[in-house]
């Protein structure tokens, strides 16, 4: 079983779903992953109350704490999958922190661009889950391929920016909001978008070969990783799209 998501592939790739006992199915993967959504939800509204000028150094300390917790959580629930259950809430509880605060930030400075990346994320996961529910995108070993290898590609871009940026260089044709810039940040979210396609088929696949009841929390936590990253990069592009008018 294989995806460009690799914390959905890696514990259905080593025989955890030939087990006995309750089994996964792609109903109780929904709910699970809904009620994430709620809890990142919830937890990204306390944010909102902090948007002051008196209170912006405890704003950004909450978006640290919750980007450094999430990032720890999602690290102990790749290796230890039948944790999910505890941890997948909470690590949607930290992403809905850190989320909440950089979309209350981004929103002050465009009103209305957190609901416009919110409104582009669901759109964008409604599409995709038709488009592979009708069979108009088929999550083939070759499409798997492609997604998996312009996703690494995204994942270096992305390190040896974070590593210019120690020496003072800023990769401008990521962060400009000129052509190249938008062209790019559209690039990243259409990756993250096709993501999901194999997300929903890893998914589908777990059902039907009997993995263990516990991977809907793990399926679950997989597509809310695809998804938050999904709706900061939406954030990225329409910022850029909003500078450039």
């Amino acid at each position: 079983m294989e995806s460009s998501n690799p914390v959905l592939a890696r514990a259905l790739r080593h025989g955890e779903h030939y087990l006995t006992g309750e089994r996964m199915s792609v109903s109780g993967t929904v709910n699970k992953t809904g009620l994430l959504l709620a809890i990142a939800s919830a937890t990204a509204a306390y944010p909102w109350s902090l948007l002051t000028e008196a209170r912006m150094a405890e704003l950004n300390t909450i978006m640290w704490g919750g980007m450094i917790g999430g990032l720890i959580l999602a690290f102990a629930t790749i290796f230890k999958p039948t944790w999910a259950f505890w941890s997948a809430p909470a690590y949607a509880a930290c992403q809905g922190l850190a989320l909440g605060s950089i979309s209350a930030v981004m929103n002050q400075a465009y009103p209305g661009i957190a609901f416009e990346a919110l409104a582009g994320t669901f759109g964008t996961l409604a599409v995709m889950l038709t488009l592979y529910r009708t069979g108009v995108i088929k999550a083939t070993k070759s499409f798997r391929a492609g997604v998996l290898a312009a996703t690494g590609g995204v994942a270096v871009i992305y390190l040896v920016s974070i590593a210019f940026q120690w020496f003072g260089i800023s990769m401008s044709f990521m962060t400009g909001s000129g052509i190249t810039g938008i062209v790019f940040s559209l690039a990243v979210v259409c990756i993250a978008a096709l993501n999901l396609v194999l997300d929903f088929d890893l998914i589908d696949r777990g059902s039907r070969e009997g993995a263990p009841k516990h991977m809907e929390w793990y399926g679950a936590f997989g597509l809310m990783i695809t998804m938050v990253w999904l709706y900061v990069e939406m954030l990225r592009l329409l910022s850029k799209l909003r500078g450039r008018s």
